[in-house]
């Protein structure tokens, strides 16, 4: 038993705690009568979504892709995540010798159109910025989403006296066999 928790709890430990929030949001969405209740319940598992997706696209020691402007050097506190292209020797990223002519096309022609200085990013040093902008955009569909459904909610409210799932559908029914 401690030998599964160390290998496939603790390492992924955000994850279980992601699905576990999920599951309550769900519950709160199905099991519960009220409608501001299921809406709360589907902000919960919203959140956790969110908090998931950002949570994988974390790159241990990686950082963020800022880059210099138009071929400008890097700050010297980069260096790191960048190799010169102009250098004679190739360097090594992970084994791998990198590739000088990249900018050269199929014929041999540089197009790099003279400039010295230009940089190559090891994509292993930078966090893929995508997930975290997608939550985003997610986060404003999702409060779009609760003002639509709060709204909707005051309308029934109104319209029904109440926000209890089974007393509306009750009215709803006696509604319809008497018309």
């Amino acid at each position: 038993m401690a030998e599964f928790i160390h290998d496939h709890i603790q390492p992924y430990f955000n994850y279980w705690v992601y699905v576990i929030i999920m599951m309550i949001g769900l519950w709160a969405l199905i099991a519960k009568n009220n409608l501001i209740k299921k809406l709360i319940g589907l902000s919960i598992f919203q959140t956790a979504i969110i908090l998931f997706y950002v949570s994988m696209g974390v790159k241990d020691g990686a950082t963020i892709p800022i880059l210099g402007h138009h071929g400008s050097s890097p700050p010297a506190s980069e260096h790191r995540l960048f190799e010169d292209l102009d250098e004679e020797e190739p360097k090594k990223a992970h084994g791998k010798p990198v590739d000088h002519h990249a900018a050269d096309d199929e014929h041999g022609e540089d197009h790099t159109h003279g400039h010295a200085g230009h940089h190559k990013t090891n994509p292993d040093l930078i966090a893929n910025p995508l997930p975290h902008v997608l939550m985003l955009t997610a986060i404003v569909v999702g409060v779009a989403t609760l003002g639509v459904a709060l709204a909707i909610s005051q309308m029934i409210f109104k319209e029904f006296g109440s926000l209890e799932e089974d007393e509306i559908l009750e009215e709803i029914k006696a509604s319809a066999s008497d018309g």
